[in-house]
């Protein structure tokens, strides 16, 4: 299949044409990929698939803008927020593999200022995992200093933990990549934007990077905030929310509007603001499935890409536990499938999902990968209907 048309319900601008390729065995994803601009909302989105380091789903479709004036093409990326966390982790396990970064040590090894405020105890697998208690800032920290890399790690270092490390996760939404990044930059000298580049994204030519150079602004689909919720219903949840949370959620608040900016784009926000295809994604997820290589390249041992899963406890997280109903685990940099299901039926799958749906998946038992961007944000959390709807596919057609 090179081309397939997604029929309308509805109002004929719905009606969408899907490009790229699928492998005969693999139609179910297709058809769930048609079903989501049909019954999902969905406005421009991609999906790519890889079995044993070969892609076999490869699609796009849709409008790369709001107005639906600029098609989704093969080369249109996307600010993926979360799904950077997974292509950030890796650098750190790169460099743990080479023996240069022990995950079991002092993170004030490496960065000796990290020691104040009763941190000097905090270990690098509490970054990784979510357990250091440094989900947010304590002082206001606006969109603008995040962008500012030396200031953000300097508070960073200077804070105190909003509960005991290494006891508990909580989701360390927009502070995990500047606090595993600025180990990665104190132990390689390099940034993980330019570390992941050099180590994984060249060699593998895959089209993701950390921050987007204004050259490649023109192929940047715009991303679409969620709808409003319910009057009441925001204000609600944010009532539940203990001081930790609000800190990782809103301090500072990002929406679509900001990562749309010039500004976003040229910034290094580790955590969030990766830009790529699907297909990268899926081939960046690729090196986690291959247990550490993929298309011919060896990016980790066998034994450090299974390190990346070593989980580290369940637990309602004390970030996300409002808006999840059940626990969750993380392993040292992504998520567990679990018994929910997240990442498909294997529990041992493991994967990251960014916010408004995006989503990296990596299956080492069944060899399989799969990269999802979109940029029509919705509402939920994480285990987005569309993202669950294309997973749901892949795993039928194994």
């Amino acid at each position: 299949m090179s081309v397939s048309e997604a029929s309308a319900q509805d109002a004929p601008e719905s009606r969408v044409r899907v490009h790229g390729h699928c492998d005969p065995r693999f139609t179910a994803v297709r058809e769930a990929f048609e079903e989501n601009f049909r019954e999902r909302g969905e406005l421009g989105a991609a999906v790519a698939v890889t079995v044993g380091g070969r892609v076999v789903v490869d699609l796009w479709g849709g409008w790369a803008d709001r107005a639906r004036s600029r098609p989704w093409e093969r080369d249109t990326v996307v600010n993926v927020w979360s799904t950077t966390k997974g292509p950030v982790a890796l650098c750190a396990h790169i460099l743990a593999d080479r023996g240069l970064l022990d995950l079991d040590a002092p993170v004030a090894v490496y960065w000796p200022e990290f020691a104040a405020a009763g941190k000097e105890k905090v270990l690098v697998r509490h970054l990784l995992s979510h357990r250091a208690g440094l989900a947010g800032l304590r002082e206001p920290h606006s969109l603008e200093q995040l962008c500012d890399w030396d200031l953000t790690t300097q508070r960073l270092a200077a804070t105190e933990p909003w509960w005991e490390p290494g006891t508990r996760s909580g989701y360390h939404a927009l502070t995990y990549g500047h606090l595993v990044g600025e180990v990665v930059r104190r132990v390689s000298g390099l940034r993980p934007g330019a570390f992941l580049e050099r180590e994984v994204t060249g060699p593998l030519g895959a089209d993701f990077r950390i921050g987007l150079p204004e050259k490649d602004a023109g192929r940047a689909a715009e991303l679409v905030q969620p709808p409003a919720a319910p009057d009441g219903t925001q204000a609600a949840v944010f009532a539940r929310l203990a001081p930790a949370a609000i800190a990782a959620l809103t301090n500072p608040a990002v929406d679509a509007a900001a990562a749309n900016t010039p500004g976003w784009r040229a910034a290094e926000i580790p955590a969030a603001n990766g830009h790529g295809t699907a297909r990268a994604v899926a081939e960046l997820y690729g090196v986690f499935a291959g247990r550490g290589a993929y298309g011919g390249h060896r990016v980790l041992s066998p034994e450090a890409a299974e390190r990346v899963r070593e989980g580290q406890g369940s637990c309602r997280d004390l970030v996300l536990g409002a808006g999840f109903p059940h626990e969750t685990e993380v392993g040292l940099g992504l998520w567990l499938s679990g018994g929910n299901g997240s990442y498909g039926p294997n529990p041992r799958a493991f994967g990251h999902d960014g916010f408004g749906g995006s989503c990296g998946l990596a299956d080492p038992e069944a060899d399989v990968s799969l990269g999802y961007v979109m940029n029509r944000m919705g509402p939920h959390i994480a285990d987005d209907p569309r993202k669950m709807a294309l997973v749901g596919a892949v795993y039928s057609a194994l």
